[in-house]
């Protein structure tokens, strides 16, 4: 685990539906980095490419990364109220199985979604990959 010195979102950057939502993200009152896996150093994080692939990571100031929904509800946790709230509530026992099949369901679904692009819909190992000037390979 890596410390970093602002909290991290890490997200799909080939994905038009993740960049979208991402910049929405943005918006919110954190502090935090933003980048997209192709131009991350997945392993000096302490992850690797297939979970950045399929899914959101948030890397805590302590090193610590969560992924999916529990990674929204830590970024919602880091924010200036009222987001907390509502963070909490998503890791709660009895919501954080909804919140899971949720996020399941978009993250499979992304290229339906407003703001997919083509690359969207192709399998994971399929998609254009981009080198850290983000240009395909």
């Amino acid at each position: 685990m890596a410390m970093t010195e602002r909290p991290l979102l890490i997200y799909d950057g080939d994905c038009g539906f993740c960049t979208r939502s991402v910049r929405a993200a943005t918006r919110l009152p954190v502090r935090m980095r933003v980048l997209p896996w192709q131009e991350a150093d997945l392993a000096e994080l302490g992850t690797n490419e297939e979970r950045a692939r399929a899914e959101v990571l948030w890397v805590a100031t302590s090193g610590r990364i969560s992924g999916g929904a529990a990674a929204v509800a830590d970024l919602l946790k880091a924010c200036r109220v009222p987001w907390p709230l509502l963070g909490r509530l998503m890791s709660a026992p009895l919501v954080r199985g909804l919140a899971d099949r949720a996020y399941r369901w978009v993250a499979d679904n992304r290229y339906r979604l407003p703001g997919a692009t083509p690359a969207c819909q192709l399998p994971p190992e399929q998609r254009p990959r981009t080198d850290r000037g983000g240009r395909s390979r």
